[in-house]
């Protein structure tokens, strides 16, 4: 993990504060819940035309991506998987009922323990991460904040095909 510094400074606070304000999707952007929200089962694995993914492929690649990125803050020692392949379901469909359930909650509970990384009063948000080509906490954050933006969008957009989107 990133070195440590004894006093956080007021600039480190505040970058602090943007980071998880971004994290978990205010401002801009749209929230992860709003998008993620009441998916109709029988519409979660649905293609329509001219579309690249289906709902469900979506969902499940924003947390795999984030929890890649959890998984790499955690354990220096971390093997990302394959690129792009290993980012993404094989399935285009859920294979159960509560997979889209499941698959919400997961994100959230790993948005939630990148958030305790960054809060944590003690962490180097601007340290090089050991084993990376000069990642940082801070960099990190910001990507995955932005991938996951970009790809709620499309989902909402996904859902406006589909008509299942107020």
């Amino acid at each position: 993990m990133a070195t440590q510094r004894v006093i956080m400074r007021e600039d480190d606070r505040a970058l602090q504060e943007h980071l998880l304000y971004v994290l978990r999707g205010d401002g801009a952007h749209i929230e992860f819940e709003a998008a993620a929200k009441e998916m109709p089962p029988e519409l979660q694995g649905r293609k329509p035309a001219g579309a690249a993914h289906t709902p469900w492929q979506l969902l499940e690649h924003i947390r795999i991506s984030q929890r890649d990125v959890l998984d790499s803050l955690r354990n220096t020692k971390h093997v990302s998987p394959d690129f792009p392949d290993g980012y993404w379901p094989m399935a285009e469909a859920p294979a159960s009922g509560n997979a889209w359930r499941k698959s919400a909650d997961q994100f959230r509970a790993d948005r939630e323990a990148i958030a305790e990384i960054v809060a944590h009063d003690s962490r180097d948000l601007f340290a090089i991460l050991p084993g990376t080509e000069g990642q940082t906490i801070a960099r990190k954050v910001l990507m995955i904040a932005v991938h996951t933006s970009y790809h709620l969008g499309q989902l909402v957009l996904l859902r406006r095909m589909l008509n299942c989107w107020e």
